[in-house]
């Protein structure tokens, strides 16, 4: 698709092709409650197939008949950049966990669908959006049947004796998928208080990140841990 002599009705068309993919993306990420939905995945899309527009037919018109060269991409090389620290801003640690590397790969890709429309690449733009979804859809729950490395993993709890804790810990487990066996205790006092150290293993087809997470918020859990599976 030759852009060079494009029409204001063919950049709308470019721009609302932008809108309605980067809606879509923003969609499926709204429906699994992610931090960054609809409007922030339409607002990156659309934004980003406006500044490829801009740099690739706004300039030519102003400096017609003059001996000034444009390379229009240098402005897509800085939106590649801001959108990199737009997607940053949605990843956070807890403890030894990160969240949101999903989220903002997935508002990077937005911004690529943007700019391949912006470029006049509509086809490309629909294929990105289809091979996200295929992404973050059917081969996402195809990874939930290969080997995972959690399996080889334990989590260590510390938790106030006494006090219910045990059982809150497996009924959360229990509640996310999980099946727990308990593999060795310890009692010993901490801050004036008698705790648990319990070395559990978990089985189940949800990350124990989000597990540790779980667990780690439960009133009088005082640490979580993950560890090397040693027992085997």
């Amino acid at each position: 698709m030759n852009l060079a002599s494009s029409s204001t009705g063919t950049e709308l068309l470019l721009l609302l092709f932008a809108f309605v993919l980067s809606m879509v993306i923003g969609v499926e990420r709204q429906i699994r409650q992610k931090s960054a939905g609809v409007r922030t995945h339409t607002l990156v899309g659309t934004g980003a197939a406006v500044f490829t527009l801009i740099s690739a037919f706004g300039f030519p018109s102003v400096l017609f008949g003059t001996d000034v060269n444009v390379d229009p991409s240098r402005i897509a090389a800085q939106i590649v950049s801001g959108v990199g620290f737009l997607g940053a801003g949605v990843i956070f640690m807890h403890r030894d966990m990160v969240r949101g590397l999903t989220t903002a790969a997935t508002i990077w890709m937005t911004a690529a669908v943007g700019m391949a429309c912006g470029a006049g690449m509509p086809v490309l733009a629909v294929a990105a959006t289809a091979l996200h979804l295929i992404t973050v859809g059917p081969l996402a729950r195809l990874t939930k049947y290969l080997p995972s490395p959690d399996r080889r993993k334990l989590i260590t709890v510390r938790y106030v004796d006494g006090a219910g804790v045990l059982r809150a810990i497996l009924a959360t487990a229990t509640s996310m998928g999980f099946e727990a066996s308990v593999l060795r205790t310890e009692v010993h006092r901490e801050d004036g208080r008698q705790q648990v150290r319990a070395s559990m293993r978990f089985t189940g087809r949800t990350p124990l990140q989000s597990l540790v997470i779980a667990l780690d918020d439960l009133e009088g859990v005082t640490g979580v841990q993950l560890a090397d599976d040693d027992y085997d």
